[in-house]
């Protein structure tokens, strides 16, 4: 059975073009108007940040009220929330790390904030919490002890399965930016945690396909091995120019075959969750193409499943038996020149 898509992006990925170098290159646009571009890109639902949602640090009460405001406006559009991530890294309380800090007042900042995101998301209808651990890692090793802070992680985690019993942990992982050193740098690592936790069986990764770029490993790579765990549950395809800093380039603008390979690992193990999209515009981009991105990148993917589905199999298996690579390299090369 072909695999059924459901395509999704977070209104990040409708931005102002800043960078640490100059100033915004576009006006910021309204939350309703990013919302109501959704399905007139042909996109089915959201990707949040808690305060995406609401403010951090508001009352319950004033949360809640907003939660449910965000989800009706959701519901009117036709859309649904991916999944709801905690964004620990922009605060001041956790400029040292959130779950790793060395200051245990800002460890417990971070997983009563953690928490609240787990009740957002019961709120917003989802049950998967994505966890990027953005700023757990160093500038320098010797600022923290490594052990310990593999296990305040796994702690951390632990923390928000027991809080709600139906929620997933999705790790996020990414070797770099903006510490110089990660903890858990790569999909693989998260995976070993992830059998570490108190129930398996909810906790996967959502991969990237420029941080496994960053981590110099091909995102099909990560992508297969996390099918064979049975936990890959999103991806966020983007596209990357090289080890440099990370550049959310538009799905299939670098390496055409690389995103290829991507689109031919999830069609063939019938990935059933979310096609998630994290790319920003080139910064020079005018406003009125701000969202040319999105749906470019879209559209390349569509392009990219045809033509994993036009491939013949058993010309692959001929050229796999024959031990003619060359050949296979040369048939799958013409596939993508449409040849």
């Amino acid at each position: 059975m072909a695999a059924q898509y459901k395509f999704t992006f977070g209104p990040w990925n409708i931005s102002t073009g800043s960078d640490p170098f100059g100033p915004p290159v576009r006006a910021e646009v309204p939350f309703a108007s990013k919302i109501a571009e959704y399905k007139r890109l042909g996109f089915d639902g959201v990707q949040f940040h808690d305060d995406d949602v609401v403010p951090a640090d508001l009352s319950w009460a004033e949360t809640e009220k907003g939660a449910k405001a965000v989800k009706k406006v959701l519901d009117d559009e036709g859309l649904f929330c991916e999944f709801i991530a905690p964004r620990l890294w922009e605060d001041h309380r956790t400029i040292d790390g959130a779950y790793t800090s060395n200051d245990p007042a800002e460890r417990k900042y971070a997983l009563d904030r953690s928490k609240k995101a787990v009740d957002i998301a019961h709120i917003m209808g989802t049950k998967d919490i994505v966890l990027w651990l953005a700023r757990e890692g160093t500038y320098i090793r010797e600022a923290k002890c490594p052990v310990t802070a593999s296990q305040r992680v796994l702690d951390a985690v632990n923390t928000l399965l027991d809080h709600d019993k139906t929620i997933r942990i999705l790790g996020e992982m990414k070797p770099n930016e903006p510490t110089d050193s990660a903890y858990f740098p790569t999909v693989g690592h998260f995976l070993a945690l992830c059998y570490r936790t108190m129930d398996p069986a909810r906790t996967g990764v959502l991969i990237e396909s420029a941080h496994s770029i960053l981590a110099g490993i091909d995102p099909s790579e990560d992508m297969a091995n996390a099918l064979w765990h049975n936990k890959l549950w999103s991806v966020h395809l983007n596209d990357q120019n090289g080890l440099k800093y990370d550049q959310d380039k538009t799905f299939g603008s670098v390496d055409l075959r690389r995103a290829f390979n991507q689109v031919w690992v999830l069609e063939r193990a019938n990935y059933q969750g979310c096609i998630g999209l994290d790319i920003k515009a080139m910064r020079s981009t005018k406003s009125e193409h701000q969202t040319a991105h999105l749906s470019n990148s879209l559209l390349l993917f569509k392009r990219l499943v045809e033509v994993a589905r036009s491939v013949d199999t058993a010309k692959v298996e001929a050229f796999r038996t024959s031990r003619n690579y060359e050949g296979l390299e040369l048939y799958i090369i013409n596939r993508l020149m449409g040849i």
